[in-house]
């Protein structure tokens, strides 16, 4: 039986070493793939690590259907989005060993306040692989 036919299949290791920036971007992030259907063959999961880097901020981008799961591992990201009830922009500071959760279509960027340490995050999306809509503004 094949694994396309839900036969076996193997589980795989990916280390921090063999990350693929063959990834959607956004400006000023630094997107690595870990899990995606090009790499293990993933059908309905995309991981990865972004890296802020000090005194940054993100383009403003949404991921289209995705639902995005955020992992702090180290630094201070903030995640800016604008309001849908009241307009106003809100600012999600947050530290090593939060986690944000992005509803699909939701504009919004990340910013990294520190001028020495770079912001690094997991993400997981609920799309096989990263959709990156990057915007004019949130």
């Amino acid at each position: 039986m094949s694994a396309e036919a839900g036969g076996a299949q193997s589980l795989r290791l990916i280390t921090a070493d063999s990350l693929s920036p063959s990834t959607a971007q956004t400006g000023r992030m630094l997107r690595s793939a870990a899990i995606s259907g090009d790499l293990v063959g993933a059908r309905e999961l995309w991981m990865g690590r972004t890296v802020v880097l000090p005194g940054t901020s993100s383009g403003d981008h949404h991921h289209g259907s995705s639902e995005t799961g955020i992992y702090v591992v180290s630094g201070n990201p903030v995640f800016v989005f604008r309001d849908p009830e009241s307009g106003s922009v809100v600012r999600l500071e947050t530290a090593p060993g939060d986690y944000v959760w992005v509803p699909p279509h939701v504009p919004h960027r990340e910013e990294n306040p520190s001028p020495l340490t770079e912001a690094v995050v997991v993400i997981a999306r609920s799309t096989q692989e990263a959709i990156v809509v990057n915007v004019p503004s949130l």
